[in-house]
């Protein structure tokens, strides 16, 4: 191998050190680049194309269950989010704060928005007067800020991130159930339908839900190291909110009443996890649904059927673009084909199409995917249809592969000995019964990092935890005091 091919190569095991891997695979495949500021990254075109899809199927589908998009300043007064005293407590240690304007010291700090319910909130209750105004659906895709991000990663971890912030208001709480459980169900759309990778739906315990929230329910997504990524999150706030900043609306009885209200996210910690799910030490492994380039044909040609082969690709490459597929046609000169196929392997394309003299002759093409080097060979009159069926069958390997890694790394245990042990050993979610006192979750957390990453949802159909056969025990995993809920620890991103 050259001395190019090593440099343009991955160098670390995804299996033995998969935070240095990860790193080189975002660098290498041209995502991302560090900031001259620590926490911070440089998102590049072909990282940014990627929250773009994300971007486009939810906003798509935001649109069509009646939101609308709207932006809010970057700074927040200090009095405004001291309205809101769980706001303040929860994310004081994470808020960068702003003083002063050119030499000017500002009268009041401005908080640069680390969450913009303290912002949004007093428009909405502006904006509410009556019943016929509810319910109120908003949306920003902004980024955030938040300082206590010590060891980052780019996408999973850092200070500043991209995301959207959906708010509503509605006239009573099974309204604002019911958009909780709608966005929720996005999310686990966009992961599963759009990113391949499954996810488990569940809420967070009270001592880790959204701070003033009712109730935070989440999408939690396993990783191939055992860990699980917050994958989005949908709060009900109840009616916190609404009478810190009075959201009243006249209802058709013409009595005042105070508005129940929501708010849910997700951000590019999302990429995070698509990379670390599907990649391997080749490089980025993408599903054709996000990647930016979703076929790669490289022609193979000696001088004298140069001309031949480049005009058939060239056609089939016009072909295909036609047909809506993004395509690129690497037909570089200066670049043999084994450096070809490496580079766009690294860069997880998910479907190369070889084009050599012999394709030609037989009128045929030969595809190769990406996560596994299968080949065939098709017809050059039905490749179009060819490449879309290829296409989704790499999603489906795709999908297939992360959700056999999440039902093999679901396990149960009921004592300390066997919860700490069974994610020492194994990683993956453990499940068990649990008291709901947070010391107990503080006794794991404290000697192998573990948390618990979220609890049934036994009202809400679909997905959930419930899936996982109940435990018959009704005594804590940790403590050994009656318990009449479920938990499930894990380390976690």
């Amino acid at each position: 191998m050259s001395d190019e091919s090593q440099e343009l190569g991955i160098t670390e095991s995804k299996s033995h050190k998969p935070g240095e891997w990860y790193a080189e695979v975002v660098q290498k495949a041209n995502l991302a680049d560090y900031a001259p500021m620590g926490g911070f990254i440089v998102t590049k075109p072909r990282g940014y194309a990627l929250w773009e899809a994300i971007q486009d199927a939810l906003d798509g589908w935001f649109k069509e269950t009646g939101v609308d998009n709207v932006y809010f300043p970057l700074f927040i007064p200090e009095s405004f989010l001291e309205r809101e005293k769980d706001i303040v407590e929860g994310f004081d240690p994470e808020v960068a704060w702003v003083t002063h304007g050119g030499h000017e010291e500002l009268e009041e700090r401005l908080a640069v928005r680390p969450t913009s319910e303290s912002i949004i909130a007093p428009f909405m209750a502006d904006w509410t007067r009556s019943h016929r105004d509810l319910p109120l659906r908003l949306n920003q895709w902004c980024s955030v800020v938040r300082w206590e991000a010590t060891e980052t990663k780019p996408f999973f971890r850092t200070k500043e991130f991209m995301w959207q912030e959906g708010h509503t208001a509605h006239a009573d709480n099974e309204g604002a159930w019911e958009e909780v459980w709608t966005r929720l169900g996005q999310y686990e759309r966009v992961y599963e339908d759009v990113l391949a990778i499954p996810v488990m739906r569940g809420k967070k315990p009270e001592h880790d839900k959204f701070p003033g929230a009712d109730t935070t329910t989440t999408v939690e997504a396993l990783m191939p190291d055992g860990k699980s990524v917050q994958g989005g999150t949908s709060h009900n706030l109840g009616q916190s909110f609404a009478e810190a900043f009075d959201i009243t609306f006249s209802g058709e009885d013409e009595e005042d009443r105070t508005a129940y209200t929501t708010s849910w996210g997700l951000s590019w910690r999302a990429i995070g996890a698509l990379i670390m799910t599907h990649s391997d030490d080749q490089g980025l492994v993408l599903p054709p649904t996000v990647a930016p380039t979703q076929v790669a044909i490289v022609p193979i040609w000696q001088e004298d059927t140069k001309e031949d082969v480049l005009e058939y690709s060239e056609e089939i490459a016009e072909e295909l673009e036609d047909a809506g597929f993004r395509v690129e046609l690497d037909d570089r000169d200066e670049r043999n084909p084994g450096f070809k196929f490496n580079e766009h392997e690294l860069n997880g394309v998910p479907l190369r199409l070889e084009i050599g003299p012999y394709e030609v002759e037989d009128e045929e093409v030969t595809l190769v995917h990406r996560p596994d080097n299968e080949e065939a060979v098709e017809d050059r009159d039905e490749i179009v249809d060819a490449v879309d069926e290829h296409l989704d069958e790499i999603f489906d390997k795709l999908y297939d592969a992360a959700e056999e890694n999440l039902e093999e790394n679901v396990r149960e245990a009921y004592s300390p000995e066997e919860i700490l042990g069974t994610i020492g050993k194994h990683g993956g979610y453990v499940k068990t019964s649990w008291c709901g006192d947070e010391a107990c979750e503080e006794a794991i957390k404290e000697k192998i990092a573990a948390e618990i990453v979220m609890q049934p949802l036994e009202d809400e159909g679909g997905k959930t935890a419930g899936e996982v056969p109940e435990p018959e025990h009704d005594e804590c995993g940790v403590c050994g005091e009656p318990a009449d809920e479920i938990a499930y620890f894990a380390k976690s991103y």
